[in-house]
């Protein structure tokens, strides 16, 4: 005769469902991208986080375990959503390469200005104030630039490819020189409100491009 083994039962709260804890943890980032990329890392608190999505400071601590650890996982995260949204334009084969770069620059004016250019780019404003922030955040934001500047150098040499733009132009100083200058301009959209440094070094950047 078999015998039943009852699974003893647990004491105390049943186990949350993962999808419980993975939806949590993305409301957390998700609150934290909306706020970070108003305000800096520093000036902003866990609390004010929290409150946004009625998240009590135990469950925060479940997921990281420090706000330095909840920085780096937001950067992570910045880092894969902007990276979707230039493949977005740049892999758009319907449209000429330098056409893809401008189609971008438009989007990104265009969500600027959706959020009355409050929100700026967290990677920039991170940079901004790296000299108050862990050192770890530094190689991370490094290499989150270099590889959204791989991604506009590809696009470059594809214009190359077109008949667009020179053989003799160094795509990879372009593309630097792109980021460099365009994170200003964001930095400037945010100060002033307005399109108006956007469209400048835009202007600018592509009419300094040298024709083929």
């Amino acid at each position: 005769m078999e015998t039943q083994l009852s699974t003893p039962r647990r004491r105390g709260r049943p186990p949350k469902p993962r999808e419980y804890l993975v939806e949590t943890r993305d409301l957390l980032l998700r609150a934290g991208l909306e706020v970070l990329t108003e305000k800096g890392f520093s000036a902003t608190g866990i609390d004010e986080i929290l409150r946004r999505v009625s998240v009590p400071k135990g469950s925060f601590y479940h997921y990281f375990e420090s706000k330095e650890v909840f920085g780096a996982a937001l950067i992570a995260q910045y880092a894969r959503f902007f990276a979707r949204k230039i493949d977005l334009y740049l892999s758009d084969k319907t449209l000429s390469p330098l056409t893809r770069l401008q189609a971008f620059v438009a989007a990104a004016q265009a969500g600027m200005a959706h959020y009355d250019f409050r929100r700026g780019c967290l990677i920039g404003n991170l940079g901004q104030e790296m000299g108050s922030l862990p050192e770890t955040f530094r190689k991370q934001l490094q290499e989150v630039f270099a590889d959204w500047q791989s991604r506009f150098a590809r696009c470059l040499r594809a214009a190359q490819d077109a008949g667009e733009l020179s053989p003799q132009a160094d795509c990879e100083q372009l593309a630097a020189f792109f980021w460099i200058g365009w994170e200003g301009a964001v930095l400037r959209a945010k100060l002033e409100q307005s399109a108006a440094p956007l469209e400048v070094f835009a202007r600018g950047f592509f009419a300094g491009l040298p024709p083929s």
